[in-house]
Order: structure tokens, then sequence, then C-alpha cells
């Protein structure tokens, strides 16, 4: 083969490659974007807002409840809705752990897919419903409106087994908790802003006996304690009895940055509440956050943010479930 012709064919190889690299770009399946579901179901994220505001109307702690779900869910390797799915025989299912005690309303979710799936059959995830009524709950107590991803698939298991080494506890230290964040990529600020969400909601008795009995902490505030006493009166508390503490007393049902002074002046709850506002490498951010609003809510918003997309099933992963507690093959 003459020059002429070796070049022609190298021509022609890089030409096929080209045009075989446009297509796998091309054929790329879509991730996350805003309003995914314009075409497919254009009244979605419309339906799920007026749900979550009629719910709100009725049980004002639904919106406590969809900020905990996003929390739990997307925490735990993938923001896949697995928090959803009920117990089977072969596993325990993500919120019958532990760490998920207190967390309830998951029928409410259902009550939502059920307007969806009569509005657009088989469309929108229940792990984009958890996403979005978290936001439309963040809203409702006052939070900022925070701009979502939509085109979440639904995962096919529970990973109860993964869920301690994804998800930090009120008692760890605070070296481990930001750690845990920072694996999703979420930073100090972020974990920060992220624990401001204790501003509203109430925290069972069960989770804070033991800075009261048989003594009391010494780092609590003083005249914090005889109203926690009155709330928790026992040592070990029925954990199915209503036996609980307003997060933060004086705007209990409002998310705003009071809790960051309330922490500051001792009055946190949980350990992690105590350490967050005493560590180094949070205080400073505490006593900003405490002083500005604006800038607990811009940090609130972006952690949010990358709380939701974390690790997504998109494309042809995982499956729109047709109930949020059951994977479509228990059907």
């Amino acid at each position: 083969m003459g020059g002429k012709g070796v070049m022609m064919v190298a021509i022609l190889c890089l030409w096929a490659l080209s045009a075989t690299s446009e297509a796998v770009v091309t054929e790329a399946e879509p991730g996350l974007m805003m309003n995914f579901y314009k075409d497919t179901c254009p009244q979605a994220e419309d339906i799920i807002r007026e749900q979550v505001k009629l719910l709100y109307k009725r049980h004002k702690n639904t919106a406590f409840s969809w900020l905990r779900n996003i929390f739990h869910d997307c925490a735990v390797e993938s923001c896949d809705a697995s928090l959803l799915l009920d117990s089977t025989r072969r596993e325990l299912g993500e919120k019958e752990h532990d760490r998920s005690f207190g967390l309830r309303n998951f029928r409410y979710i259902e009550e939502i897919k059920e307007a969806l799936e009569r509005e657009c059959p088989g469309v929108v995830s229940c792990s984009d419903i958890l996403v979005l009524s978290a936001r439309e709950g963040i809203e409702a107590v006052g939070g900022p409106h925070i701009p979502l991803k939509t085109g979440r698939r639904d995962g096919l298991k529970s990973r109860t087994d993964m869920l301690e080494s994804y998800l930090p506890d009120h008692n760890e230290s605070i070296s481990v908790v930001l750690e845990k964040f920072k694996s999703i990529g979420i930073d100090a600020p972020g974990l920060v802003a992220l624990l401001g969400s204790h501003s509203v909601g109430r925290t069972h008795c069960v989770k804070l006996v033991h800075r009261l009995y048989p003594e009391v902490d010494p780092s609590l505030n003083p005249e914090h304690v005889p109203h926690m006493l009155h709330k928790c009166p026992d040592s070990i508390p029925d954990p199915k009895a209503v036996q609980y503490v307003r997060n933060d007393r004086g705007t209990p049902m409002v998310l705003d940055n009071n809790y960051y002074r309330n922490i500051l002046d001792n009055k946190g709850l949980l350990l992690v509440d105590h350490q967050l506002a005493h560590d180094k490498r949070t205080r400073p951010i505490v006593k900003k956050m405490a002083k500005d609003q604006a800038y607990f809510f811009k940090e609130f918003t972006r952690a949010i943010q990358i709380l939701s997309e974390n690790n997504p099933l998109t494309g042809s992963k995982g499956e729109i479930r047709k109930q949020c507690n059951l994977a479509n093959k228990i059907h």
C-alpha cells in the first residue's frame, strides 16, 4: 500500500473513533437536572408542593419529618429512598434501626405518591418525592427556598448493615461527625448548617437522659436543666411514650439561627450540639451563624443540595416504585 493509501486508512480510523466517541457522549444516560419531569409529568412538583402544604396544615409536625427523611436517606450511601422500604424476611429495613428512632409519618409519603400516580402513573420516583417534600417542608417552617434537581430512581434494597458506617450518631465525637459528612462532600460550614435543623422539632427523652441521670451533665446551662428534668422525669423513659423536649423553646416551629445562640449558651440538648458550639473547628462558624441568619441559610442551602445529590441512581439504574415502601419485585 502506498503512502497515500496508508494516510487515507489512518484518516478513516480517526474519523471512526471520533464518530464512536460522539455516539457514546450522545447516548450517555441523563443525570440529575432541574425540572426533570417537565415533559413526562409537568405537574409533578406542583402536586408535591400542594400535598406537603395540605399535610402541614393538618399535621404541623410533618415538616420535621420531611427534613429528617432527607438526612437519613441521602446520607446513607445513596439518595435512593432506601429509607422508605419495609423490612423483609431476609433483611431489616433502615427505618427499623436504632439510628432511625423517632422517624415517622412515612404514610404521608405514600399519600403524595398516590396523588402523583393518579396524574402520571409510573413516572415520579419515591426518592424525588422524598427530596422535594423536604424542600417544601423547609419552606413551611420559614427556611429558604432551595433549588433542587430531580431525576433520581429508587433503590431496590434497604442498607441497614451499612447505616452505622455512614450515619453520624449524636453521641459520637465531633471529629467522627465531621469525617462522615466530609465523605459525602459536606465541609465544616455545611455540617454546622445542617445541624441547624435542630432549631425545629423535638428530641425524645431516650436520646438525652444520659445527660440528666444519674447526674446532670455539668456542661448544661443550669437554668435549662429544671425544664429538661420536668420533661424527662424518668431515668429510663419508655421509648413508646410521648416524652420529649423541644429543641428550641423560643421559636420551636421556625427554622432560624436561634439554635446557634442556644448552643453557645449551653442549652443544646444533644452532645453533638454541645460539641459543635465548643470545638475549635466549628465554634467560629457557630458564632457567625448565630449573628447572621443569611449566612446560615446560604450554607444550609448549599449543604442540602450536596446531600440531595449524593450518589443518586439515574438513567436505567434502580426503578420507579409503584409503592414507596415496597420494591416492585415484591408486588
